[in-house]
């Protein structure tokens, strides 16, 4: 029979196996709090976790990165390869190890690098950056953008690391032809695309050209991207492309409401795009659009209704784009019980540069499909583009001034008169 162990070495035993276990949890909370300062203060978390890669590549990076002071790249090499040591399947020491020997002017190495990081992880986001740049300075193009594709489906918040490079590769047959077969084929990148390409004044030209490639494709332009570039012309004064981009954007539907004022019956097909009708969402106010089929009694077109507050600025916008000439603007409207103390009137103002050109009030009262109209004129060269508003002179929100009543404008519309 085996004799009982003391009191001594019980309680010996008792105080080793505490003191593992204090090492133990000691280790554990260090582990715990070196992962959560890897993020702000990586040399204290390697402090508490010399084995805590993140926190090791987090510092590595910020030390590459800091321009004020030149970093000792050959230590920072073998820190990295120390690493490597115990973490061989992280493909970001092997993309970090080739961004160092990258800088070193090591390309050859540095790329056998990114490749290596690429086996080991498709999406190693500084491997694919580097590698699309790569592929672009070599001009295997449709290369990039599979990898631009394989970068954005990943990280797609990233599309400004390679929006540079865009312009280029659409300036190129072959890589336009790649970011076409990709955009057709649904890349969730092809929103970004259109408003970076919006920004400038030769992407705008590549975005007009994809938009015109889209239309014959099972993926049409959204009104979004049309409405991107159509914008992006407008914010480079470029007005006859922006104008012309909008008629070629109308459905057969769209084009029937053409004219000089773009659906003058206020039929509810708006879908947004400059040359449209636009309601900024003026508060004491609702504006609505209705077919003849769906108003009451079958007077169709837009109805405001005041709601008997004050009311400052614009209830209902439009862009023009009038050649110079002399013109007629006529209003076709219904009102009752309409109170208007600072005014109501429809203007016509020159955007660049900017000015008024006309100006026609809406009367107070009640009255059934009165006509209203105006001559006016612009002149040669003078204004490209217009803004035609229907807005209060009200330049403060006084509840002295409350409007009241409603308004229903059957047709507005702009007809060119005999020079």
């Amino acid at each position: 029979m085996m004799a009982q162990a003391s009191p001594f070495m019980q309680n010996l035993r008792r105080s080793g196996v505490w003191f593992v276990a204090s090492v133990l949890a000691l280790a554990a909370s260090s582990i715990g709090l070196s992962r959560f300062l890897e993020s702000e203060t990586p040399s204290v978390s390697l402090v508490l976790d010399p084995f805590n890669v993140d926190a090791l590549i987090t510092e590595i990076t910020s030390d590459l990165n800091d321009t004020s002071n030149a970093p000792d790249l050959d230590a920072l090499v073998a820190r990295a390869r120390g690493a490597l040591a115990f973490n061989l399947a992280d493909a970001r020491l092997y993309s970090l190890i080739g961004e160092i020997k990258y800088q070193q002017g090591e390309k050859a190495e540095a790329h056998a690098l990114f490749d290596q990081a690429r086996k080991l992880s498709k999406t190693e986001i500084h491997a694919l950056q580097r590698s699309i740049s790569g592929n672009i300075e070599a001009g295997d193009l449709p290369k990039a953008v599979g990898e631009i594709d394989v970068l954005l489906r990943r990280w797609p918040d990233q599309f400004s690391a390679v929006a540079a490079g865009i312009p280029a590769i659409l300036s190129n047959p072959d890589g336009y032809q790649a970011v076409l077969t990709a955009i057709k084929a649904g890349a969730p990148w092809r929103a970004s695309l259109f408003v970076a390409l919006s920004n400038t004044s030769e992407g705008l030209d590549l975005a007009n050209r994809l938009l015109l490639d889209l239309t014959k494709s099972p993926a049409p332009p959204t009104s979004s991207e049309l409405s991107h570039v159509i914008n992006g012309y407008i914010r480079q004064r470029q007005y006859e492309p922006a104008y012309w981009l909008f008629l070629f954007s109308l459905s057969e539907q769209e084009q029937k409401l053409g004219g000089y004022i773009f659906n003058s019956t206020f039929e509810p097909v708006s879908r947004g795009k400059p040359f449209d009708w636009y309601i900024p969402g003026q508060s004491g106010l609702e504006v609505t659009f209705a077919t003849s089929q769906d108003a009451v009694e079958g007077e169709g077109g837009a109805t405001i209704r005041f709601l008997n507050t004050p009311v400052k600025g614009a209830a209902l916008q439009q862009l023009l784009s009038l050649p110079s000439g002399s013109y007629k603007i006529s209003l076709i409207a219904s009102a009752q019980n309409l109170k208007l103390p600072k005014g109501l009137f429809w203007s016509i103002r020159c955007v660049d540069p900017a000015g008024e050109i006309a100006r026609f009030n809406i009367p107070e009262g009640t009255y059934n499909r009165q006509n209203l109209s105006l001559d006016f004129s612009v002149g040669p060269k003078a204004c490209p583009l217009q803004l035609l508003r229907l807005q209060t002179a009200a330049i403060a929100e006084s509840w002295r001034f409350r409007y009241v009543g409603t308004l229903v404008m059957h047709k507005l519309s702009i007809e060119r008169l005999p020079s």
